[in-house]
Order: structure tokens, then C-alpha cells, then sequence
């Protein structure tokens, strides 16, 4: 790949101009404020990256754990935070703290979410299912960010099922009441991760809203995929989760690939020491040493696939527990061997498909806007 083979996207997202057009999809446990500046440093500082999920709940009750998770980086702009809600009065009300307080500078809408202690209760990929309630939601957030000139974007899935899609519905919607963007992942939440995502399905999101940026979302694992998702869809943007797993510098090739340059070559052993090195300290500033580099411990896998490295060091990495040690074990590794083929493809959880989860009686009636039952989580990350 040396050349884009169409002209790179430009996004606009309220006042922030997104260059590239690559946004960093918020994962629970993954996208703290660590995770994030190390991204930026591979790519560019003017592309988006997004913290992990916030419950609107948890802020309005000021919940410790979630308020500490509001944490940016002095230079982190714009500051990019996902909203979880399914009450309109508490998203307006969280999203009041937010702008009041100048917590953050863009809030992105959670309706994507597949994992059953979700929907559940009526949130993430099954709200967009009530049509009424997902725009009450997404017009109180718009309404409650608008004075602050803070923009709102909405990102949801293809829809419960394949007998229940929701995204043309959700996307007009969402643009109707103010959302300056909307992101696609292109599975149902009955797919959860499993398969391959439906780019077709983002092509048709484009044609059907005409009037704001419409993103792309699932299986961008290169800078190859990203280009390969825009040229097939006419998306303005891309929205990568779990191909940067273990591998923050996608950014840097993302950033290339989008402004027709050669993509950098995949970092050797060496280098990815390094880049472990510089994680652990990043999350040991941000949590402490002992909860830093046991939290360092998921991202050991990822960013070692295809290298070789022996089961003893791989398993002797995997359960550091201080910086010290985290040095004396990186440093075993070999600093020559090159950047491995395997290493590309699919990364993170896959799983299987699987009957989603939905509060009872959810199917009945799509223009109930009625909030669900003890929805209201406080849980944030996901």
C-alpha cells in the first residue's frame, strides 16, 4: 500500500476538525486516559479518542470509581466522552454536570452495547429498538451539551437481530434531533463480535443520512481495512475498537495511509518493548504501580501475538506485578526479531453469535417510550 486510492476523508464534528478521520472506539477496561495517550502518540493528535463508557447515573450520583474515570490528559484535546443512559432525565442531567463542570469537549451516545447485563435492561443495541425513547434520550443530551457548544454523536449497531434491524431508523433519528455524527458498527448485537461485519449496511447508513458525518465501525484491523471501508461505503470516517489492541501504533499507519503516505513498518520486538515499557508507566501515573501493572497484564498477549517469545516469559508476563520486574522481563525479550505476518487480522474477543437478552415484553410495542424498569445502572466501563 503506498497511496490512498480515494481522496482521505475530512471530518468536521461540531467546532473540532477530526484529521484524520479515525476515532478511537471507547472499550471498557481498555481506552483509559493510558491507553489513549499512547494511541496519540503513534498517531495524530487531531484525530478522535474516546474514554471508556460513562453511566449517566453514576455521574448524577457522583459516584467515586466514575468520576475518577473522568480523567484526560493535559494535552488531550478535544476530551471525547461515551454517555451511557436509558432516562432522559438522567442523560440531561448528566450531561448538564459534564459541560458545567468542563469535563469534556465532545460526548458520544453508548448504543451499541451487546453484552446482556445491558440489555437486559433495555440499554445499549436493544434501545433503538423504541424508537420514541432512544430520540427523547438523544435530543435531552443534545438540548443539555448545546449551551456549552459541546457536540454529541450517537453510535449504534445494525440492530437487535436480523429480524429486528434498527440503524436506518436510529441514524435519522439521532440526526433529526441534533447528533453532529453518527457511527456505525456493522453487527447485530446478536452477533456481538462473532462473524464479519456488514460494511453494505454502512453504505446504506450513508445514503439514507444525508445531512451529518456517518461513521464506519467493525473489522478495520490495518490501515489497508480502513481505506478498503471508505472507498466501499463513502463513509467520512472510520472507528476502530479491537484492531488496536496490543498495537496503539495502527494509529501512526492509519494516519499515513489516510494522507496517501507509505505506512510505517510494523515495529520489531524491540521497539514493542519499548511501547510496553512507556503502557506500564503510563498506567502506573494514572492508577498507582500495583493496580497500573496488574491492569498492563490483559494487554501482554496482544501486543506479543506472532513474536517469538517462549510460554516461560509469556506466562512470567503475564502476571507482573511491579515496574522492576516489568524491565527485567521485557528485557529478555529478543530486540531483533522483526515485526511477524501473523501478527495482523483479528485481535480481541470474538465469541459466538447468541440470543440477545431483552427486558420482557421489549418486542411489543417500539413507540413505547416508557423507561425500563431498575435500567438506570451505575455501572460505568461497560
Amino acid at each position: 500500500m503506498s497511496t490512498a486510492l480515494h481522496p482521505a476523508p475530512t471530518l468536521r464534528i461540531g467546532r473540532h476538525q477530526v484529521d484524520p478521520a479515525v476515532v478511537l472506539a471507547p472499550m471498557a477496561g481498555i481506552t483509559n486516559v493510558a491507553f489513549r495517550q499512547l494511541c496519540r502518540e503513534f498517531g495524530s493528535p487531531t484525530s478522535l479518542y474516546v474514554c471508556e463508557m460513562i453511566t449517566a447515573r453514576a455521574i448524577v450520583e457522583r459516584d467515586s470509581k466514575t468520576m475518577e474515570m473522568i480523567t484526560f490528559g493535559p494535552d488531550e484535546n478535544p476530551r471525547s466522552l461515551q454517555l451511557y443512559g436509558v432516562d432522559p432525565a438522567s442523560v440531561a442531567e448528566a450531561t448538564r454536570i459534564i459541560v458545567g463542570e468542563d469535563r469534556a469537549d465532545h460526548l458520544d451516545m453508548n448504543f451499541g452495547c451487546p453484552v446482556p447485563k445491558v440489555t437486559r435492561k433495555g440499554g445499549g443495541a436493544a434501545l433503538p429498538y423504541k424508537r420514541q425513547l432512544f430520540r427523547q434520550i438523544v435530543r435531552a443530551a443534545v438540548r443539555a451539551a448545546e449551551p456549552a457548544g459541546v457536540p454529541v454523536t450517537v453510535k449504534f449497531r445494525i440492530g437487535i437481530d436480523d429480524e429486528h434491524l434498527t440503524y436506518l431508523d436510529a441514524g435519522r433519528i439521532a440526526a433529526d434531533e441534533g447528533a453532529q455524527a453518527v457511527a456505525l458498527h456493522a453487527r447485530t448485537a446478536a452477533q456481538r463480535y462473532s462473524g464479519q461485519a456488514d460494511w453494505s449496511a454502512i453504505a446504506r447508513l450513508k445514503e439514507a443520512v444525508t445531512d451529518v458525518p456517518v461513521l464506519g465501525n467493525g473489522d478495520v484491523f490495518s490501515a489497508r481495512d480502513a481505506l478498503d471501508m471508505v472507498a466501499a461505503t463513502g463513509c467520512d470516517g472510520v472507528v476502530v475498537g479491537r484492531g488496536c489492541l496490543g498495537r496503539p501504533w495502527l494509529f501512526g499507519e492509519l494516519q499515513a495511509a489516510f494522507r496517501g503516505e507509505p505506512p510505517p513498518p510494523g515495529p520489531s520486538l524491540g521497539v514493542v518493548r519499548e511501547v510496553l515499557r512507556r503502557h506500564g508507566a503510563l498506567l502506573a501515573d494514572h492508577l498507582g504501580e500495583q493496580k497500573g501493572v496488574r491492569d498492563l497484564r490483559k494487554h501482554m498477549a496482544w501486543y506479543l501475538k506472532g513474536f517469538p517469545v517462549g510460554a516461560e516469559l509469556r506466562r512470567s508476563l503475564a502476571m507482573v506485578s511491579t515496574l522492576a520486574e516489568l524491565d527485567d522481563l521485557v528485557d529478555r525479550l529478543d530486540p531483533t526479531a522483526p515485526f511477524p505476518d501473523d501478527a495482523e487480522g483479528p485481535r480481541g474477543r470474538q465469541g459466538s453469535p447468541a440470543k440477545v437478552v431483552l427486558p420482557e415484553g421489549w418486542l411489543d410495542d417500539p413507540e413505547d417510550a416508557t423507561v425500563p424498569e431498575g435500567a438506570d445502572v451505575m455501572h460505568s466501563g461497560g
